[in-house]
């Protein structure tokens, strides 16, 4: 038989807190066990590599829901669906840092001009923020 394991021993073999596992049996990312008569829920130890699956997947960008899809897709070991979903978040990872460069750019040039204002009364970076 399969080690098992309490809800707190799954949650430190999978470094997450036990209220994690309780969202994620709420979200049906991981199943809840049956609780005996006046036991504790019993966990297989292989949801510790579930949960740190679902974890990874969201260090990597994808929500709860994308982590969801994903976990339908490796019952159904379909890696070219798979492919395109991580695809499609690079893309998105990508426009992102454009993004955020872009962001970069325009704060950096707003504090430049606040570097170069002689203490005049009025704040170049309020004004431009205050601008139609």
């Amino acid at each position: 038989m399969a080690a098992e394991l309490t809800i707190g021993r799954l949650a430190d073999a999978a470094g997450v807190n036990v209220e994690t596992i309780r969202y994620y049996q709420r979200l049906g990312l991981l199943d809840e066990p049956a609780k005996p008569l006046g036991g504790h829920r019993r966990y297989a130890a292989e949801q510790a590599k579930r949960l740190r699956f679902i974890k990874r997947a969201q260090a990597l960008g994808f929500t709860l829901s994308e982590v969801g899809g994903l976990l339908r897709l490796d019952a159904g070991c379909a890696c070219a669906e798979t492919r395109a979903l991580a695809a499609r978040k690079l893309a998105l990872i990508e426009q992102k840092i454009t993004d955020l460069a872009d962001l970069q750019k325009v704060l950096a040039g707003l504090v430049k001009q606040c570097d170069a204002d002689e203490g005049g009364a009025a704040c170049p970076i309020i004004d431009v923020l205050a601008q139609d």
